[in-house]
């Protein structure tokens, strides 16, 4: 069991610095995101509620309009998408539209 754990720990040290920063951005943000948790949970749970519906909202706009979201919900942003605008149709408008 001795040499599993130490050519575990040799692959360990052999992985690029970027997968290291990486990983430490996701432990991060892990640890903020409790943070941010607990403390939402001292608030008043309607103002929570509205903070988290202005940021779900903020999201999902952006997926929306930049069309980045998420594979399983690409169904759902489909279905909504020809009602807002998006990225590309306003690209598209720009070089359509008649110049002075």
């Amino acid at each position: 069991m001795l040499l599993f754990a130490v050519t575990a720990l040799e692959k360990l040290q052999t992985l690029p610095p970027d997968v290291w920063l990486k990983i430490g951005i996701v432990v991060g943000g892990f640890i903020i995101a409790i943070l941010v948790f607990r403390r939402v949970m001292k608030m008043n749970k309607i103002i929570a509620g509205v903070i988290v519906f202005v940021v779900v909202t903020v999201v999902f706009f952006s997926w929306v309009y930049n069309r980045n979201e998420p594979k399983f919900l690409t169904p759902l942003v489909e279905r909504v998408a020809p009602f807002f605008p998006s990225a590309g149709s306003y690209s598209s408008k720009q070089q359509n539209a008649p110049r002075p």
